[in-house]
């Protein structure tokens, strides 16, 4: 297949707010053993692509400074040793950074096929959203049918993510958010909205188990948090802390109730996993996930979609915090 010498890239020119995303041209990568070169089509946007933006994400070594971390298109090139794809297969993939460009190199044990009937807008709307929920939720947390979760930022990508899988398996979910508007789409998804706005999440989560309490929350607010989660939890409860947006040290912990509650507190970060350990999560999904998506179940709710010279708007996007769903940039336009 005949490649291009360069192609066009977001770079991040210094830390601040959106505007400081430029395109350039840039040199075509080249995969290195266990690589795939993928000719993007879409990529998805996250929260840490903003704090990286900000300077507030420090990357792991060797992580590639381009943002973006999920992409879908097309197999270009075959590193040494990677196998399981050919040229011109339609894959989606975890990245190491690198996904708002037009060509992106990635680990091929973070790489999955496309389903059939999706198209690359969906496909790359998946990878950093159920990688992370799945490593988390399922993993991590153990979640299984007949548990109640609680799942903080419902209508996030996280939040949309984890509410689909919990209904496809049986899981009773609530979910916060702060509109009526998003509650709204909170109930579509099966799970019972919680308006943070206008009631205390603790509270409610009380009520409606008879004080039962919740078997697991996932949640991406961190310090702000964490007295009201601990009274939410049920006994033996799994707190899952993957997101810091209000804060990252919680004062004033009370461990009286954690012990009484045998609650078990963690957290984790995707990006600082292993090569093996994100490869070991894609096979995981690949055989629980990948049948629901092939079948048109847990697709991802797409908010908005921006051309790769916009990344800036779709940063502004998420900022502002009204989307529904993944915000994700069409580089094929």
């Amino acid at each position: 297949m005949q490649l291009p010498e360069s192609m066009v890239e977001v770079e991040i020119t210094a830390p601040g707010g959106p505007e400081v995303l430029k395109t350039r041209r840039a040199a075509l990568p080249r995969p290195a053993s266990e690589e795939l070169l993928i000719r993007v089509s879409a990529a998805g946007v996250n929260r840490p692509d903003v704090l990286q933006r900000l300077g507030k994400y420090p990357l792991p070594p060797g992580a590639n400074p381009t943002p973006g971390l999920e992409i879908a298109g097309e197999v270009v090139a075959i590193g040494a040793g990677a196998s399981g794809f050919v040229i011109g297969q339609r894959v989606c993939a975890l990245t190491n950074g690198g996904g708002y460009a037009e060509y992106c190199v990635v680990p091929a044990g973070q790489t999955l096929p496309i389903p059939a009937d999706m198209d690359a807008l969906q496909a790359a709307a998946i990878p950093e959203t159920f990688f992370t929920v799945w490593a988390n939720l399922f993993e991590l947390g153990a979640a299984r049918a007949g548990d109640r979760v609680l799942i903080h930022g419902g209508t996030s990508g996280i939040g949309t993510t984890a509410l689909m899988l919990c209904r496809e398996r049986g899981i009773q979910a609530f979910a916060t958010a702060g509109s009526a508007e998003k509650c709204a789409a909170i109930r579509t998804l099966g799970a019972e909205a919680i308006n943070y706005r206008d009631e205390n999440f603790a509270d409610v989560i009380r009520a409606r188990t008879n004080n039962r309490g919740v078997d697991i929350i996932l949640d991406i607010i961190g310090a702000a948090y964490f007295e009201r989660n601990l009274q939410a939890l049920a006994h033996g409860g799994r707190l899952i802390v993957i997101g810091l947006l209000g804060g990252a040290v919680a004062d004033n912990i009370n461990l009286a109730a954690v012990m009484a509650k045998r609650a078990t507190i963690t957290g984790s970060m995707l990006r600082s996993r292993t090569a093996a350990e994100k490869a070991a999560i894609a096979a995981a999904l690949f055989e629980q996930v990948w049948p629901a998506l092939a079948a048109g179940r847990c697709l991802p709710i797409i908010d908005k979609v921006f051309p790769l010279a916009e990344a800036a708007a779709a940063h502004r996007r998420m900022e502002a915090g009204e989307h529904i769903g993944k915000i994700v940039l069409d580089v094929a336009r």
